[in-house]
């Protein structure tokens, strides 16, 4: 039995290796042609990356022209609104300027006018008072002398009698 077993192994290993010669062949046949389907795959491959790269490249300077020209219309538009705004700035100001101007003038002319007013009433009320206490002051006098005089006629007549 062992050697209908050596005898099979023998003749399988001759039908492999005859089988081998044939399926190399094949397999060298097959490497070839995906040789050749991966060059053209990869050519293929290259020139779409080239195509893409030149579209990116075209993208690229069509956003940076939008972008510049989006950036040159907001310079444009702030540059407008910053001169729209000084001018109304310079105006209000000019505005407030001339309102404080005015408020001003007002009130010095209100306080000088009350200062006037104020000197005028404390004067007269200073001469009324002046006036009062000075008819005060002789009404006084005029009374002492005239009880001194009647004191010294009592006296007088109180002394002679």
């Amino acid at each position: 039995m062992k050697k209908v077993i050596i005898t099979s192994v023998a003749m399988a290993s001759l039908l492999t290796l005859g089988q081998a010669d044939f399926s190399i062949s094949d397999m060298l046949k097959d490497m070839k042609d995906a040789a050749l389907t991966f060059s053209s795959d990869a050519k293929d491959t290259v020139s779409t990356i080239k195509d893409g790269m030149v579209e990116v490249s075209k993208s690229a300077e069509r956003t940076t022209t939008n972008v510049s020209n989006n950036t040159k219309d907001a310079t444009i538009k702030i540059s407008d609104d910053m001169k729209t705004m000084e001018a109304n700035t310079s105006s209000h100001a000019k505005t407030v300027a001339t309102d404080i101007s005015s408020d001003t003038k007002n009130s010095l002319k209100t306080t000088t006018t009350d200062l006037k007013d104020s000197a005028v009433v404390a004067s007269t009320d200073m001469k009324d008072s002046a006036s009062q206490v000075s008819s005060d002051i002789k009404d006084t006098v005029k009374n002492v002398s005239s009880d001194t005089t009647t004191s010294v006629k009592t006296i007088s007549d109180a002394a002679n009698d």
